[in-house]
């Protein structure tokens, strides 16, 4: 029996400690805290930075659904190896050759690497507990995961001052790209199984039109890229199930992520001097990391009125820190990132559960699509209230849309 046990936990464990790494790795990079400072230095303007920020978001947005149908018809892990390596390749064009058409071929490079590993990630990790009967451990895992990448975020801020002291852009360049091939190479690491009996039929009883074909997959005896494609798209059409997931996920993400932008000028609102606005940072890393080790803890306890309840305590205790005009409000503010940073994860681990077809990467790029959408929503809101009504205003204003998730969960079936 032990031996038993011990062959189908291994396996899964296994591939959790690949996940940490990767996570860890993929945002140890050194250049990330000083990259806006090379632009800089670099004598671009605050136009030309900001078109670079729009290339690297329009890439994203342009690529998500296509590479997630690419994952789904290819390799997923394939995709996670490859990702990082375009990564490497943009940031070492940045330090080879800085100038704006460099650093506009690395902002490409680098939303490719992003729409590469995003729906790839959590195909592979959910079908590989799944394979080993421990899908009900995802939330858990990757609510860890998150919270490796946060530290990950904090150590490159910390070891990237040093660094950059001693030798400038190109030693911080050359360690990020070395954590980029680090990272591909943990990539080719996972193990990836792609069984069809893992998938079972779309769900027609749910809502969804599409029929499945005869090898119980839903595309029949066509699993090119195209079909795999179409056959995701139709299911996060048209599976009542998965939409409203998938709506669930896009707009927690979000909103959250975008704001977390703007916690230095909020702080700089509140009278916190330049030097203690990386502390305000910290603290709201420390909350974010708390949500994402509460993630498996809260995935068993949670119901749907659960998941409601948190976001609106959410949204409450975000405004309340934001209006506070006050240095100490970062606390709330912190709180309220961690419970939002929980709730990400549980969106997540609720949209794995409800896909049943063979797409599950091109159905979660769909949810990587609609919260890079939104987030630039956010951006052109948030650019136009705290223009007009200062910071701690806006914050409190794109607090209320997590109200407005929380009575629509509160109240449907």
């Amino acid at each position: 029996m032990f031996s038993l046990n011990r062959a189908s936990i291994a396996p899964a464990d296994r591939l959790v400690g690949t996940l940490y790494v990767y996570s860890f790795l993929d945002e140890f990079i050194l250049l990330y805290p000083v990259y806006a400072l090379l632009f800089t230095d670099t004598g671009l303007s605050v136009a030309e930075i900001t078109s670079l920020f729009v290339i690297w978001s329009i890439t994203g947005m342009v690529l998500e659904v296509p590479s997630g149908a690419w994952a789904d018809a290819v390799s997923r892990r394939l995709l996670l190896c490859l990702g990082p390596l375009l990564t490497a390749t943009g940031l070492a064009l940045w330090m080879i050759f800085p100038s704006y058409w460099a650093f506009a071929a690395g902002f490409v490079l680098w939303g490719a690497s992003g729409a590469l590993s995003s729906g790839a990630m959590e195909a592979l990790v959910y079908e590989e507990l799944q394979r080993h009967g421990s899908a009900g451990r995802y939330a858990k895992v990757m609510g860890r995961a998150s919270s490796v990448g946060l530290l990950a975020d904090a150590a490159a801020i910390g070891v990237a001052i040093p660094v950059f002291a001693v030798g400038g852009y190109p030693a911080v360049g050359a360690a990020s790209v070395l954590a980029c091939l680090l990272c591909a190479a943990t990539g080719l690491t996972f193990r990836e199984h792609r069984t069809r009996d893992l998938h079972e039929p779309t769900a027609t009883h749910r809502g969804a039109d599409a029929s499945p074909g005869a090898d119980g997959t839903g595309q029949g005896e066509d699993s090119g890229y195209w079909a795999v494609m179409k056959a995701g798209l139709a299911e996060a059409h048209r599976d009542r199930l998965v939409l409203r997931a998938l709506i669930l996920v896009t707009m927690v993400t979000a909103i959250w992520g975008a704001l977390e932008e703007y916690i230095p000028f909020l702080g700089t609102e509140a009278g916190v001097a330049d030097a203690g606005i990386p502390v305000l940072v910290l603290i709201v890393w420390i909350g974010a990391t708390a949500g994402g080790l509460l993630a498996g803890a809260a995935a068993r306890r949670l119901t749907e009125r659960g998941l409601a309840v948190t976001l609106a305590v959410a949204a409450a205790a975000l405004a309340g820190g934001a209006l506070s005009g006050h240095p100490a409000g970062i606390v709330p503010i912190a709180v309220a990132f961690g419970l939002l940073q929980m709730s990400e994860v549980l969106a997540d681990a609720r949209l794995q559960d409800s896909i049943t077809g063979p797409s599950r990467a091109t159905v979660t790029s769909v949810a990587g699509l609609g919260t890079n959408v939104i987030t630039l929503l956010v951006f052109a809101a948030y650019g136009a209230a705290s223009s007009m009504t200062g910071h701690g205003v806006a914050f409190a204003l794109l607090s209320a849309p997590y109200v407005l998730v929380a009575l629509w969960l509160g109240v449907r079936r």
